[in-house]
């Protein structure tokens, strides 16, 4: 299972499936088209995948995946250490995918490959750090033993904001802890979500049929990829809406399943009177222009104390604009072009919405094809549009805050509650403040845009299900097995 690691020439074919651990053409009469978001170039161009060529896929999977757990740790570990230095080498032919298939800017595109880097470090430790248990019985000469086994088959749906990462959280872990997967990427993104990773993988040495990329349209494997007999585990990272759709999928026909959901966010930025302004105002623009704001954990609200409101307003316009909006290979880019002409529309519409409903728009620019330059609004209130839903672009509102009581009240008035971040120089407070909200991560003193590959990453009420990452993900992609051993007959009432 060694990767060969001279292999330097540039991947290729991705205008095909990777179904059993084979690269086919699509059966699907339906063709996607792969577009850069920057200039509309034609990337590639996919023949879709069939329902008949996703039966193909888990069918694989299945036989692959009893193979594959009875591997050693080392085994399925030096698998992913290869990954690793496959992504190391292929550095610069990852960022550029990253460019122009997703609109990364080249900052965006860097952060992204040492996050998907550092959670494929981390996965290649799980099979070592997977253990059971042995309890004792009230029964005597009873011993009780808790076996920590993989799932099975994993059905992973990957979104197109953070392709390789966000599609790596998933498969590595999965992968690492014995289970095979079956992944369908964001048709926005099917390279980097999807088929360069099945092309480092190979190259690694992963065994035939344990990852299998199915690229196709929703309306002919969407639905199937969840209602499927054979997955355990449907993972899904995208909007709340569609997450609802997967989890009715997963428990209402004829197999359960377990699902693993990270969904929107709203995420509050807080800035108490306390706070060093200058680095809050640093922080506040970069956790919500990075990638456009298409992240589900960017700061989506600006909550600012009364004390500081109209200071700060003065300073983040100042300094947003500063920021350089255009190509995203151009190192000084901040800001670069929104994936696709749809979530343009979005943001014209969320703009249109803002201002009439009494938003006062202090800074804009004219949106060239699918660059949209940055918009802030003040005199934002709880109620408006902007403050209720997810924007997912680079539009914000800034609210005031009568004082910390009022901003506690404003972070928590949302169906989200996925990441948060709040600033002022009293750690007491700080902490006492961050307990305070209702959101699975909170971040004193830092952007709410934080991903660490051995802390737990998730969220509460309508931003999902469960947690990746380090020790938590272990529980999501295992399943429990209980086995008890009587040792000495046991005396039965009848």
């Amino acid at each position: 299972m060694s990767a060969n690691n001279t292999n330097t020439s540039a991947y290729s074919d991705f205008h095909l499936q990777y179904i059993a651990g084979e690269w086919q053409k699509g059966k699907d009469d339906s063709v996607n088209t792969n577009t850069n978001p920057y200039n509309g170039d034609a990337l590639v161009k996919i023949q879709q995948a069939t329902e008949v060529q996703l039966n193909e896929a888990y069918e694989a999977a299945s036989q692959a995946q009893q193979e594959w757990a009875k591997q050693t740790p080392a085994a399925r570990a030096a698998v992913l250490y290869n990954v690793v230095n496959i992504l190391d080498q292929r550095q610069e032919e990852i960022i550029d995918w990253l460019i122009k298939e997703s609109g990364s800017t080249r900052i965006k595109a860097t952060v992204e490959l040492s996050t998907a880097r550092a959670i494929t470090l981390e996965a290649a430790t799980f099979p070592n750090r997977v253990h059971g248990e042995i309890r004792p019985s009230n029964t005597p000469d009873k011993e009780n033993f808790i076996y920590r086994e993989p799932i099975g088959v994993v059905a992973v749906i990957s979104p197109w904001n953070f392709p390789l990462h966000l599609t790596q959280r998933s498969i590595a872990p999965a992968l690492a802890l014995g289970n095979a997967v079956v992944l369908k990427p964001a048709s926005d993104t099917p390279v980097t979500g999807g088929l360069l990773l099945a092309k480092v993988f190979e190259e690694a040495g992963l065994p035939k049929g344990l990852l299998n990329v199915v690229v196709g349209s929703g309306s002919e494997i969407g639905d199937a990829i969840v209602e499927h007999k054979t997955p355990s585990l449907v993972s899904f990272t995208g909007s709340t809406s569609v997450g609802k759709h997967i989890g009715e999928l997963a428990n209402g026909g004829d197999y359960i399943k377990k699902v693993a959901l990270e969904l929107g966010g709203n995420s509050p930025f807080v800035v108490l009177k306390d706070a060093d302004i200058d680095q809050a105002v640093k922080a506040a623009a970069f956790g919500k222009f990075l990638h456009q704001g298409q992240i589900c954990i960017a700061i989506n609200r600006i909550i600012i104390e009364d004390a500081l409101y109209d200071d700060f307003v003065t300073r983040f316009l100042e300094h947003v604009k500063t920021l350089q909006v255009g190509d995203p290979d151009k190192m000084e880019t901040a800001v670069g072009p929104i994936i696709n002409e749809k979530q343009v529309k979005s943001l014209k519409d969320k703009i249109a919405k803002a201002q009439e409903e009494g938003a006062k728009m202090i800074l804009s620019g004219e949106i060239e094809g699918q660059v949209v330059p940055p918009h802030i609004f003040t005199d934002v209130t709880r109620e408006m549009d902007l403050s209720r839903n997810e924007v997912f672009g680079p539009l914000v509102g800034i609210i005031r805050a009568k004082d910390e009581d009022d901003a506690l009240s404003i972070a928590n008035d949302s169906m989200y509650g996925l990441s948060s971040a709040v600033f002022t120089q009293d750690l007491a407070k700080g902490l006492r403040f961050a307990r305070g909200i209702k959101a699975g991560m909170t971040h004193i003193n830092d952007i709410s845009v934080n991903d660490d590959s051995n802390a737990p990453f998730g969220g509460e009420k309508n931003s999902g299900i469960g947690r990746f990452n380090g020790e938590w993900v272990l529980e999501e992609f295992t399943r429990l097995h209980w086995i008890s051993v009587q040792h000495q007959p046991r005396e039965y009432p009848f």
